[in-house]
């Protein structure tokens, strides 16, 4: 329903993340390779990312498409992080259209995306939530139950809702969090750092598939891949 990433390592530009890519979240945004749900991402657009000396995470939405972004894409080359979450949004059917509904979500630490899909009958109610979407209700459980719980919390939804699709991205500055579950994600490590992404964003053959019910967990040392059972 969704395309997303994370990076954490060097700092680079907003632009080289999300924007120049041969297979950019830009691109994503009308032409994914890899979605199994929806054929494009036109309902918003979000980016997340951490400056040195600012503990809150700055945040940049809309909930046009990306490729209407003309004052991101002017700005974007001159925006860096060493950690950044962004996302593209495909709505599910009566989800509202608006900005406050698009990822990243934050509490003032951490940001948050999700791709997928949850009943919203199995969220506890919660008045910290950014919207009434589903992904943001979600983002407002994982918040209050702290993201170290992020892999027991996405076990208990998958339980309560079978059909759920939990592939959640989160990052603090020092680390990035993230779920596969029940859509695509993929992982890229350098020597300038690491990329998770529902899909690769070039043809480097070094992208690794993360498998179904995983989580991932990436610091300056790399990644640590674990089943979520």
């Amino acid at each position: 329903m969704c395309r997303h990433l994370a990076w954490l390592g060097r700092p680079r530009s907003l632009a080289e993340l999300v924007l120049e890519p041969p297979c950019s979240l830009l691109v994503q945004s009308w032409a994914p390779r890899r979605q199994r749900y929806g054929t494009v991402n036109a309902d918003g657009w979000g980016v997340g990312f951490f400056s040195p000396g600012r503990p809150a995470p700055a945040r940049w939405r809309s909930a046009r498409p990306l490729w209407a972004a003309a004052s991101f894409a002017s700005v974007a080359p001159t925006l860096t992080s060493g950690c950044v979450v962004a996302a593209v949004r495909s709505a599910s059917v009566g989800m509202p259209m608006e900005e406050s509904a698009v990822a990243p979500f934050t509490d003032g630490r951490w940001l948050l995306s999700h791709n997928g899909r949850v009943d919203r009958a199995v969220l506890p109610a919660t008045r910290n939530a950014e919207s009434t979407v589903d992904s943001a209700l979600l983002a407002a459980l994982a918040f209050d139950r702290g993201l170290d719980a992020l892999g027991p919390t996405v076990q208990e939804l998958g339980l309560a809702d079978p059909g759920a699709r939990l592939n959640l991205l989160a990052a603090d500055g020092d680390r990035l969090l993230a779920t596969a579950w029940g859509d695509t994600l993929s992982v890229l490590s350098t020597a300038d750092g690491t990329v998770l992404a529902s899909e690769p964003w070039d043809d480097d053959p070094r992208w690794r598939d993360i498998p179904d019910r995983h989580l991932v967990e990436v610091t300056s040392a790399g990644p640590t891949v674990t089943p979520l059972t």
